[in-house]
């Protein structure tokens, strides 16, 4: 059974492009925020891989990656941002992001991140 990829970005086109990408191989779940997020990583047992939007709303990507790392250390997560920059990459690292994908992203690389990140 292939694990799930949750998806957690607070854009809805970013959300379509990641699921145009991923769908034919993978099981998606999408959620447009860091609280729903979390939410679903507390009841789905088979997450394998979270892609999470850096800046959001509500809740900043890098406090979600903190609290998921905290909970579900096991679960690989790769951040996606529109604003790379060496600071935000070096802290989710430090956090424990695992990948990191900037907008706006090819098909491939997202694909590679992703299969690397399963593996």
């Amino acid at each position: 059974m292939s694990k799930k990829i949750l998806i957690i970005d607070d854009e809805e086109g970013i959300r379509e492009s990641l699921k145009l990408v991923l769908s034919d191989y993978y099981d998606l779940i999408l959620t447009d925020g860091g609280e729903q997020g979390l939410e679903v990583l507390a009841n789905a047992k088979d997450i394998g891989v979270v892609l999470l939007d850096i800046k959001m709303r509500k809740v900043h990507g890098l406090d979600v990656l903190k609290s998921i790392k905290e909970k579900y250390p096991q679960v690989n997560v790769i951040m996606v941002t529109g604003y790379k920059s060496v600071e935000t990459a070096s802290e989710a690292a430090k956090l424990g992001a695992s990948g990191y994908i900037v907008k706006p992203f090819k098909s491939q690389d997202v694909l590679e991140a992703v299969k690397k990140n399963l593996a």
